[in-house]
């Protein structure tokens, strides 16, 4: 680990990994502080009510102010009210993440998670969510899509959407997607800059699911 706050490439890979942070240094690259960004400020104490605290990784869009624009339209569709939870789009997200192996939105999405509503027992289970007596049948035509979605080749096939059928309708299930594409591209933006992870989140996973075995699986 770097004590210039940059995150080691190859130490840095595990969730539960301790990261040091340094104002201004939370991607490969750098960045830029909050207060050079007054335009967004706005928008960003939205993001901070609603997630609890602001992440770097809206920082680094923000010195893209068209790609910052256009990505919190798109995420705030994804994510506003609907038929699908709050709670399992969370899940989705995890499960997407987990597959592409993006720390980042894990440690987000797990915390994201805890905060819509879910038992830490249960997003500690996630991995094991076939045969865990916290995930219903339904969660688990959900979860099969997601995981299988973030794969590199996607894994999706006809029968996963023929299962959600069973429990979803098709808008419900084109929302469904929605969480994983969206994800899709905050996985590679994350882990190709290096973002590095806030405190919130980084506290949750270490506080409340390694102690559950998370690193072990």
């Amino acid at each position: 680990q770097a004590e210039d706050g940059i995150r080691d490439s190859v130490a840095s890979r595990g969730l539960g990994d301790v990261y040091k942070r340094q104002i201004m240094t939370y991607t490969f690259i750098g960045g830029k502080n909050r207060e050079e960004f007054p335009e967004f400020e706005e928008l960003f104490k939205l993001v901070e009510s609603q997630m609890g605290y602001l992440p770097n990784a809206y920082l680094a869009m923000a010195e893209k102010p068209e790609l910052l624009n256009s990505f919190s339209g798109l995420i705030s569709s994804v994510f506003k009210n609907s038929e699908i939870d709050l709670e399992t789009k969370q899940l989705i997200a995890l499960a997407s993440s987990l597959s592409a192996g993006c720390k980042y939105c894990q440690s987000h999405t797990s915390h994201g998670a805890e905060r819509a509503g879910a038992d830490t027992e249960k997003i500690a289970d996630i991995l094991k969510y076939s045969t865990s007596e916290k995930y219903s049948e339904k969660e688990r035509a959900v979860l099969d899509l997601a995981f299988l979605s973030g794969l590199s080749p996607n894994g999706a096939k006809k029968e996963n959407f023929d299962k959600l059928l069973e429990f979803f309708s098709k808008d419900q299930i084109l929302e469904i997607v929605s969480v994983i594409a969206a994800f899709g591209f905050l996985n590679r933006w994350n882990d190709t800059l290096g973002t590095v992870m806030e405190d919130e989140p980084k506290n949750f996973v270490t506080n409340e699911l390694v102690p559950k075995g998370w690193d072990k699986f």
